[in-house]
């Protein structure tokens, strides 16, 4: 069985150099992104980017949970709709397994992130949370449902379109050799960003479990960022960019599964050539998600995004959350503040208003209610909140708007 590992090769691109230089850019450009805020700012931001990445996996999925929606499910609210109750228990695992995935990174800085049990632990914790009858795949051919056993290794053969997976049987030989091979401290440099990309196909090719494949290998990648590690990644979203190119990214997939074609397409049994192309691609879409969110972070224009929204929302041209009334234009002055800061005491915050006392407070007291401030008891500082009816103004073509 171990001479069947050869049919998974090359695991990295053969002479390839271009690539690296590629990564380079990427590694550089995404740690720059923690230059462009404070640090309380970019942990806020940190928390919203999970509500998005979960809303962009799971349309690659092709299942479509607006973030408003997602954030509803965070909050207990449930549709009353079963089927749309179920894409936002979906979305509420994705969100709840990455944030124990970050965790489990931070406490267990040894523990082998490539190997089968963390695979099968991303894959199980995911599935757990799942109704079950998003547990229930059907073969395209035969139409013969199965169950899918979070956690566990599929038990029979598959067909992915026209790639035929390694045989159930030989999935743990595989998984061994990927494990090892894939290891960041294997590689060094900007080869440990190309690697991920390598893997992020390979993981894919492999198929190890019955469905949930795609977002297991998309969670792996982002734990291989963390462990490279790539700074400023949490920033930006590579779920984000493959989502806005699905098609594109499955054709890259596709090509990556191709057999070697002669003898100038490397010394593998798949393609090199296919290889390269994928990693290319999927670099190109990190660079493009790293630039994206570079922009918008700039801190002129942040603020200057902040006081539009204020102006729109004291002129009544854009909703507030339910309920609420428009905004003061001195909102801005509070909000801009805070973003400078990072945080502020509840004083401070009300005296950059311009406002007397008892009516900046009410107005601090509005702010915090929608969320656009946050703090964590009634008397403590003060921090910037990005809350999802707001966030897709202060950070344009983040999400879709949501029809109403």
């Amino acid at each position: 069985m171990n001479s069947q590992i050869h049919r998974m090769t090359p695991l990295l691109p053969e002479e390839a150099d271009n690539l690296q230089d590629l990564a380079l850019e990427v590694l550089q450009k995404s740690a720059a992104l923690g230059n462009r805020q404070h640090d309380v700012t970019l942990n806020t931001l940190r928390e919203l980017l999970r509500v998005i990445n979960s809303y962009y996996s799971n349309l690659i999925e092709g299942h479509n949970t607006h973030p408003y929606d997602i954030v509803r499910a965070m909050q207990k609210e449930y549709d009353s709709e079963p089927a749309k109750r179920n894409l936002q228990m979906e979305s509420v695992a994705h969100i709840t397994v990455q944030k124990d995935m970050e965790r489990k990174l931070r406490e267990e800085p040894e523990a082998t992130m490539t190997g089968r049990e963390f695979l099968c632990y991303l894959h199980r914790n995911f599935y757990r949370q799942l109704p079950e009858e998003f547990r229930v795949v059907a073969n395209p051919e035969t139409g013969r449902e199965s169950m899918v056993m979070p956690g566990e290794l599929r038990e029979e053969s598959v067909k992915v379109g026209y790639h035929k997976p390694p045989g159930h049987g030989s999935l743990k030989t595989f998984l061994d050799r990927f494990g090892e091979y894939y290891a960041p401290d294997r590689h060094h440099g900007a080869l440990k960003l190309v690697a991920a990309s390598a893997a992020h196909h390979r993981l894919m090719w492999i198929h190890p479990f019955l469905d949930g494949n795609g977002r297991v290998a998309r969670l792996f990648t982002e734990a291989y960022f963390h462990r490279i590690p790539v700074h400023g990644f949490g920033l930006w979203s590579v779920s984000r960019g493959l989502a806005r190119k699905n098609v594109d990214y499955k054709s890259a997939l596709a090509r990556a599964d191709s057999p070697r074609r002669n003898d100038l397409d490397g010394r593998g049994s798949l393609s090199n050539e296919g290889l390269i192309y994928f990693c290319r691609f999927f670099l190109n879409v990190c660079l493009d998600q790293v630039e994206y969110m570079g922009g918008l972070l700039r801190l002129e224009e942040l603020v200057e995004r902040i006081r539009r929204y204020v102006e729109l929302r004291g002129s009544g041209m854009i909703p507030g959350p339910a309920g609420q009334l428009g905004l003061r234009g001195e909102s801005a002055r509070m909000l801009q503040a805070v973003l400078v800061k990072g945080e502020m005491a509840r004083g401070a915050v009300i005296a950059s208003s311009g406002l007397k006392e008892r009516t900046g407070r009410t107005l601090l007291g509005q702010l915090i209610g929608e969320g656009l401030l946050v703090s964590d008891t009634p008397k403590g500082d003060i921090r910037l909140g990005f809350p999802i009816h707001a966030a897709g103004w202060l950070f344009p073509d983040l999400y879709p708007t949501l029809a109403r």
